[in-house]
């Protein structure tokens, strides 16, 4: 690409190769006429989801893959991508198709409001969810924790959409599994969060890689671990710089009037 797109798309993706290529042409559709650019992170996928891949980048000028040797992780593949993406707007949603491309616009509309200069963070909030009954009162239950340790205000924040600051992400503090506390540790920065009701849809292919137990054994030590950086956090640096910024512009301001009356 010569030029530097307006939103980068971000999915990672392991072992979906059934699900992957109606995703991204379903992306290309609904994009058309945006400046964009999709970052596909094939994870360790050992399925063939890489020739499907070769071929759709091969189509489409505005795709670029990347690949881990071995699974790295959801977490570890999103930061892979938003290192490597372009656009100061990164858009996430899941490799497995149940996060609708058509919810993109409503997840980026809250950036275009006013305001929206300190909006780091719009979550989806996926609503009649397509998962088992199993997988759902997991999710409640872990939510609901969530909700009450960090108070982040946010229902459902393991949803794969999302739409944020380039900049805002960087500056979080990185451990395996952010992507499911990132409005708690946005709001620690100090920045805004809002959330959007998306659609949800079932798989048509694939298999689920959490379960509840798993999914519990490595949540429960993170929310722990995210309510200490919470608590240890200090004054919301970005607050701080903005603070800066806006003292340092009335400054200037000021110097400029006053250099006015004295030509004057």
């Amino acid at each position: 690409m010569t030029h530097s797109p307006e939103i980068s798309i971000i999915i990672p993706v392991r072992d979906e190769v059934i699900a992957i290529g109606p995703l991204v042409e379903d992306i290309g559709h609904i994009m058309n006429g945006h400046d964009f650019e999709v970052i596909v992170i094939d994870d360790g996928s050992c399925d063939g989801t890489h020739h499907v891949l070769s071929g759709l980048v091969d189509k489409h000028p505005w795709m670029v893959t990347l690949a881990n040797m071995a699974p790295a992780g959801q977490s570890a593949s999103v930061r892979m991508g938003i290192k490597a993406a372009q656009a100061q707007l990164i858009v996430t949603l899941d490799g497995d198709g149940q996060n609708p491309p058509d919810q993109i616009p409503a997840l980026l509309a809250p950036f275009q409001a006013a305001g929206a200069a300190t909006l780091g963070l719009v979550q989806g909030q996926r609503l009649d969810r397509k998962d088992t009954v199993a997988k759902r009162w997991g999710s409640r239950a872990a939510n609901a924790l969530r909700r009450r340790l960090l108070r982040d205000g946010v229902q459902d924040s393991g949803c794969g959409l999302k739409a944020f600051r380039r900049e805002a992400y960087l500056d979080l503090p990185w451990f395996d599994h952010i992507h499911r506390f990132m409005p708690a540790m946005m709001l620690r920065e100090g920045w805004a969060v809002t959330t959007v009701p998306v659609t949800h849809r079932a798989r048509n292919g694939g298999q689920s890689k959490y379960g509840n137990f798993a999914r519990a054994m490595v949540g429960i030590p993170d929310l722990v671990g995210a309510a200490w950086l919470i608590r240890r956090s200090g004054p919301p640096r970005h607050v701080v710089r903005r603070a800066t910024e806006r003292n340092d512009i009335a400054h200037i301001a000021a110097d400029t009037s006053r250099a006015q009356e004295q030509t004057s």
